[in-house]
């Protein structure tokens, strides 16, 4: 079958976003499938792939290396056309993905949209908290109008459904062990870090923006190494409140963006993983850490609520309790036996997520709206 891929954010940009579009085009391709990708021109002198449609884009204000794309539909009819999809997935909300929606309505083609980001919550992080009915409503009129929605978690899923959101689909998420594993722990990068064999590396990885609540995780390691003043914080990643937080605190480790195999070696080499998002659709880097083998602070949400047992291979906070965030950070610090177990049983936690299979339920699902709007579509013919 031939399916295309609508989205605003792609590799080289590292979010959670990106790198799942990137895993569902690579898994359709992988079960031998034709995949067309339409998305943002990154780079002025940027040059498309035989598969691939770019589109005029701009930077997202006060989020530097991140674009949105602007509205496309005369090349997405023109490119549909001549190419049919028989199904298109729409990974993304912008003018990119709304133009898309129209013209797949238009031509007739079905269409799964991915809910990747709680775009609503994300209003409080930046001071227009007033606008979150708007910015929910807008969300579902966008994903009311496709064939079906997908959603990482079961608890996304209750809430749009509640929300009078449509068709949704639960799709799990999947890390690959192979990549993120244990034995890519370097001591070697850990002395680059200033932390001994048996020392405490904290680590922080993901976007470095307003809607992490990072002000949070610099208070909990401040309380940390108040305690155990060998310990040391490891920033990986990059955001719009980077330089603020490095000016503040010099003494923390700041290795910028990470990829592939590095990236994997980083997250293994840490000891604790320190995430202290109130507001993550999913969170791929929560089952990373997993994987890596590395005791979890988060707060119960998205990956947090699905994969994390509160006790057993981590620690998954309620609600937005900070001071239980904090305590929990300063006591798996200090617990070294205890930290290395839920290691141990948080790699053993995630086994199961094999990405082919995620890849399988994903082609299933585009297949399954194909046939439901074929069936759709003979009904009056039959009547």
């Amino acid at each position: 079958m031939r399916y295309a891929i609508v989205t605003e954010t792609y590799p080289p940009e590292v979010n959670g976003v990106a790198l799942t579009v990137l895993a569902k085009e690579q898994g359709l391709r992988n079960r031998g499938h034709e995949v067309d990708v339409v998305r943002p021109r990154q780079t002025s002198d940027q040059v498309a792939a035989p598969h691939e449609l770019l589109t005029p884009s701009a930077q997202i204000p006060r989020y530097p290396g991140m674009r949105f794309g602007f509205p496309a539909h005369r090349a997405l009819r023109k490119l549909w056309t001549r190419r049919r999809p028989d199904a298109i997935y729409i990974a993304t909300e912008g003018p990119l993905g709304w133009s898309a929606m129209r013209t797949a309505q238009r031509l007739g083609i079905p269409v799964a949209s991915g809910f990747h980001t709680r775009f609503d919550e994300y209003t409080h992080d930046y001071g227009v908290g007033f606008l979150q009915p708007v910015a929910l409503a807008w969300m579902r009129r966008f994903h009311n109008t496709s064939d079906a929605t997908l959603v990482p978690t079961c608890e996304l899923a209750d809430f749009l459904n509640g929300e009078r959101f449509s068709d949704v689909v639960h799709l799990p998420r999947a890390v690959d062990t192979t990549r993120f594993d244990p034995a890519r722990r370097s001591q070697a990068l850990r002395d680059a870090w200033g932390v001994a064999p048996d020392g405490v590396a904290a680590i922080y990885l993901g976007r470095v923006a307003a809607e992490k609540n990072l002000p949070l995780a610099v208070r909990a390691f401040r309380a940390l190494q108040q305690q155990r003043p060998d310990a040391r914080f490891v920033w990986v990643g990059e955001g719009p409140e980077l330089a603020g937080i490095q000016r503040a605190n010099p003494d923390f480790v700041y290795c910028g963006l990470r990829r592939d195999e590095d990236l994997a070696a980083h997250f293994a080499s840490a000891d604790l993983f320190v995430f202290p998002s109130h507001s993550e659709t999913f969170g791929n880097v929560t089952i990373e850490a997993m994987a890596s083998g590395v005791a979890t602070v988060a707060f119960r949400y998205g990956a947090a609520r699905e994969h994390l047992i509160d006790g057993v291979n981590g620690v998954a906070i309620e609600g937005s309790d900070d001071e239980a965030f904090v305590a929990a950070v300063c006591r798996l610090g200090c617990d070294d036996a205890t930290r290395r177990s839920m290691g141990v049983e948080a790699r053993e936690g995630v086994r199961k997520l094999r990405p082919a299979q995620v890849s399988a339920d994903f082609d299933d699902l585009l297949q399954r709206i194909v046939r439901l709007r074929s069936e759709h579509d003979a009904q009056p013919a039959l009547a």
